[in-house]
C-alpha cells in the first residue's frame, strides 16, 4: 500500500509524463533526420522533415476539444497507446523497399498524435496541481523532457546505427509502452469529466467550416502555378533569405499575424463568433485574447528568448569553425545536459520559494548575459576561428582554451535552464482555469515563433559580421523582452486566475 501511494506522488508522475512527452518529439523531429540520412535520403528531402513541426505550431487549434471532452488523463492514455502502435509499425517498415516513404507518412501522422499528447499532459499537470505545486515541479518537467531528448538522440540513435533501425524504433515503442502501463495503473484520477469523449465524434457535423477551409486550400493550391510561382520568384530575388524559412516557419508567422489581427478586431470577431453561445472553441480562444494586458504577455512570450534562440542557432557552427567539432559531442551531452537540468531544477525551486516576480529579472539577465560571454570568447579566440574555418588541418585551441569553452557552454546551458523555468511558469500563469489545455497550447505555439525567425536571421548575420560582433548583436535582441518585464501581467499567482 505504501509503494502504491508512492507511485502516485507527483514526484514520480511529473517526471514520467514529461519523459513520455519528450520521447516522441525527439523521435519524430530529431532521430528521424539521422534515420533518413542513414537511408541515403537527399539533404533536400530531409529538409522537408521540417513539416513534422507544423502540429506543434498549430496545436492550439484543437486544444479546446481536449478541454471540453473527456479528461486529460484519457486523452493522454489514448495518444500514448496510438504512439506505441505507430513506433512499432515504423520499426517493422524500416527494412522494406518502400519503407522510407511509409515511415515519413507515419511520422507525420505521429506528429499530430504527439502534439495532442503534449496538450493533454500539460493540461493534466495544471489540473492535478495547484499553483504552488505547478511551480515546485517545473524543474522535474524540464529535466524529464531533456532526458527524453537525450535518450532519443543518444540511445535510440546508437541502437539504430549499431544494431538496426527496426530494433531502435521498436525499442522506443516498448519504452513508451512501459510508461503507458505505469500511467494506466497509477496516474491519479484528479479531473471531473465535462463531456464524454465519444460525444466529440457526434459533433463532427458541426465543423463544416473545416471542410470549407480545406476546399479553399485545394483551390489555392490548384491555381498557385498561375499566381504564386511568378510572385515567389520576384520576392525571393529581392529577399533571398525567405528561401530558408521552412513551411513550419511560415505557419508560425501566420499564427502571429492571426493573433495580431484578433487583438485588433477582437470585439467585432467576438460579436460574430459568440452568436453560438455553445461554441467552446470561441470561448476558449477569446478567454485567452480578451484581456486588457494580453498583448504585453504575447509580446513577452515571443520576444523573451529571441536573443538566446539567435545565439543558439550559431553555437554549433561556431564550435566547428573554432576547430573543436570532435569535442562537441561530450561538451553537449556530458557538460551541457547536466547543467541544463541543474538550471531547470534550480529555476523551479527558486520560483516556488521566492515567486516569479522576484526571480524573473535575475534569471533572464543570466540567460541573456551568456550572449556577451560568447562574444568575449569569440573575440578572444578569433585567431583560431580564422585558422580553422574551412581548413583541412585543424589547429588545436589548447587544453586551457578548451576548458574555457566548456565552462562557457556549462553556464550557457545552466542559464538557459533558468530561462526555461521562467517561461514555463509564465505560460501556466496565462492560462484561465477552465481552458488550461487550450491556453497552454496557444502559449507554446507562440513560444516557437521567435525560434523559427531567429534561426533564419542568425546565419546571415554571423556570415556578414563574424562570430564576435554577431554574439554581441544577439544580446541586443534580448533587450525588448527584458524591457517588457516592467509591464508584465500574471507575475503573481492570483493574476492568472
Amino acid at each position: 500500500m505504501e509503494t502504491h501511494s508512492l507511485l502516485k506522488r507527483p514526484h514520480v508522475w511529473a517526471f514520467t509524463t514529461y519523459f513520455a512527452e519528450g520521447l516522441p518529439y525527439a523521435l519524430i523531429r530529431m532521430v528521424s533526420s539521422v534515420f533518413f540520412r542513414d537511408m541515403r535520403v537527399s539533404l533536400e528531402a530531409i529538409g522537408l522533415t521540417s513539416l513534422f513541426g507544423i502540429p506543434w505550431v498549430i496545436k492550439f487549434l484543437w486544444g479546446p476539444p481536449v478541454d471540453q471532452f473527456g479528461t486529460k488523463r484519457k486523452w493522454m492514455l489514448l495518444m500514448q497507446f496510438l504512439l506505441i502502435l505507430l513506433f512499432l509499425a515504423v520499426g517493422l517498415m524500416t527494412p522494406l523497399p518502400s519503407g522510407v516513404k511509409l515511415v515519413a507518412v507515419l511520422l507525420f501522422i505521429g506528429a499530430f498524435l504527439s502534439a495532442t499528447h503534449d496538450i493533454a499532459i500539460d493540461g493534466y499537470y495544471m489540473e492535478a496541481l495547484d499553483k504552488e505545486g505547478q511551480d515546485k515541479f517545473v524543474g522535474y518537467r524540464v529535466m524529464a523532457y531533456r532526458l527524453a531528448m537525450m535518450a532519443g538522440t543518444g540511445i535510440i540513435v546508437t541502437i539504430g546505427a549499431a544494431v538496426s533501425w527496426r530494433a531502435a524504433y521498436s525499442g522506443a515503442g516498448l519504452l513508451l509502452g512501459l510508461l503507458f502501463a505505469y500511467h494506466f495503473l497509477f496516474l491519479p484520477r484528479v479531473e471531473k469529466q465535462t463531456s464524454r469523449l465519444r460525444d466529440l465524434f457526434k459533433r463532427v457535423a458541426r465543423i463544416r467550416f473545416i471542410v470549407a477551409a480545406a476546399v479553399c486550400v485545394l483551390l489555392v493550391w490548384g491555381i498557385r502555378s498561375f499566381l504564386w510561382d511568378g510572385l515567389r520568384a520576384r520576392l525571393f530575388a529581392v529577399l533571398p533569405f525567405l528561401k530558408t524559412i521552412s513551411f513550419a516557419g511560415w505557419v508560425a508567422m501566420g499564427l502571429l499575424m492571426l493573433l495580431i489581427g484578433l487583438a485588433l478586431f477582437r470585439n467585432r470577431i467576438k460579436e460574430v463568433m459568440f452568436r453560438d453561445n455553445e461554441s467552446f472553441y470561441a470561448k476558449a480562444f477569446f478567454a485567452y485574447m480578451d484581456r486588457k494586458t494580453i498583448g504585453v504577455a504575447i509580446a513577452f512570450i515571443i520576444l523573451m528568448r529571441t536573443g538566446e534562440s539567435t545565439l543558439s542557432s550559431m553555437v554549433a557552427p561556431f564550435m566547428v569553425d573554432l576547430g573543436i567539432k570532435v569535442h562537441y559531442g561530450w561538451l553537449s551531452g556530458g557538460v551541457g545536459l547536466p547543467f541544463s537540468i541543474i538550471g531547470a531544477m534550480s529555476g523551479g525551486f527558486f520560483i516556488s520559494k521566492y515567486s516569479l516576480r522576484r526571480t524573473i529579472w535575475p534569471f533572464l539577465l543570466a540567460q541573456n548575459f551568456t550572449n556577451l560571454i560568447y562574444m568575449g570568447l569569440a573575440l578572444g579566440l578569433s585567431r583560431f576561428i580564422e585558422l580553422n574555418t574551412g581548413a583541412d588541418t585543424i589547429t588545436f585551441i589548447g587544453a586551457i582554451n578548451l576548458f574555457l569553452v566548456a565552462c562557457v557552454h556549462a553556464f550557457d546551458q545552466f542559464a538557459g535552464g533558468l530561462g526555461t523555468a521562467v517561461l514555463i511558469t509564465f505560460l501556466m500563469r496565462t492560462c484561465a482555469e477552465q481552458f488550461k489545455a487550450a491556453h497552454f497550447a496557444i502559449g507554446t505555439g507562440l513560444m516557437n515563433v521567435s525560434g523559427v525567425l531567429a534561426g533564419v536571421a542568425g546565419g546571415f548575420l554571423a556570415q556578414r559580421l563574424g562570430y564576435g560582433p554577431f554574439f554581441g548583436i544577439t544580446f541586443l535582441f534580448s533587450l525588448p523582452g527584458m524591457f517588457l518585464i516592467v509591464y508584465l501581467p500574471f507575475l503573481e499567482t492570483e493574476e492568472g486566475e
